[in-house]
């Protein structure tokens, strides 16, 4: 697992929401600069461990460890600083509809107590550049496309320069081609700045593009976990019959 290369470490975790047991007893971890998906079916498990990972959820048993720091245990004042090294891409963007880009960009700034003004717009425009949208702060989210928002969004996730982005489903809702482009911009902040990438998606397409590893999740567990390519590979008929079922739904859609 090599020391300082792991960003996120789990260790033996459990969750539990009254009878219902959604994770259990997953260990698994996130190397520094390198983009994780996290695949299975609807409550395998995924959206519950992405949240354990900034701290949204406290385990019932076992650890998450972030940057060498238990967060397990942290209150939220020690959370927010943890967090502040990640960034969070919403499924459905989550922009505020009364701010304008360049407003809902230059929130968690703000939010963190960034008062100088100047530092604020040129880290904005910044990271419009990076998301390939230069000259749009004074828009209003109503006016963009969804892939526009879907940039907008990514680039609120990364305005505080985390070292990690959590992505909850990035492609839902856009066609093939807008899909792509989010997938590309993925890559170059991995290529670019080093960031690591945690991803959870449907789409098989981009998993085989953008993924340096995958963990596959079935009730709670972990069932396997390798490369997009071992994955392709591996013949085991739990992964075929996914990916294929995937893939089907993709062709009706």
């Amino acid at each position: 697992m090599g020391g300082e290369s792991v960003f996120i470490e789990v260790r033996d975790l459990h969750q539990r929401f009254g009878e219902q047991h959604v994770l259990r007893g997953v260990t698994t971890h996130v190397r520094r600069g390198e983009t994780v998906v996290l695949l299975g079916g609807s409550g395998g498990g995924k959206s519950v461990l992405m949240k354990h990972f900034i701290g949204l959820l406290s385990p019932y048993s076992g650890s998450v460890v972030v940057d060498g720091e238990d967060i397990s245990e942290m209150n939220e004042r020690q959370l927010g600083r943890v967090r502040r090294s990640m960034g969070m891409m919403f499924q459905n963007g989550a922009l505020f509809d009364f701010m304008s880009v360049g407003q809902n960009i230059a929130f968690p700034l703000r939010e963190r107590g960034v008062k100088d003004e100047g530092e604020i717009m040129r880290r904005v425009l910044e990271c419009l550049d990076i998301v390939k949208l230069p000259g749009q702060e004074a828009k209003m989210p109503a006016e963009l496309s969804g892939g526009m928002r879907k940039r907008v969004a990514l680039a609120r996730a990364i305005v505080d320069r985390p070292e990690c982005v959590l992505y909850d489903e990035p492609h839902a809702g856009l066609d093939p081609i807008t899909g792509d482009s989010i997938d590309h911009l993925i890559k170059d902040l991995q290529s670019n700045y080093g960031m690591t990438n945690v991803i959870i998606t449907h789409e098989m397409r981009s998993v085989f593009r953008i993924a340096d590893r995958v963990i596959f999740l079935k009730q709670g567990k972990i069932y396997w976990e390798g490369t997009p390519e071992e994955m392709k590979d591996s013949g085991d008929p739990e992964l075929l019959d996914f990916i294929e079922g995937v893939a089907r739904k993709t062709v009706v859609s």
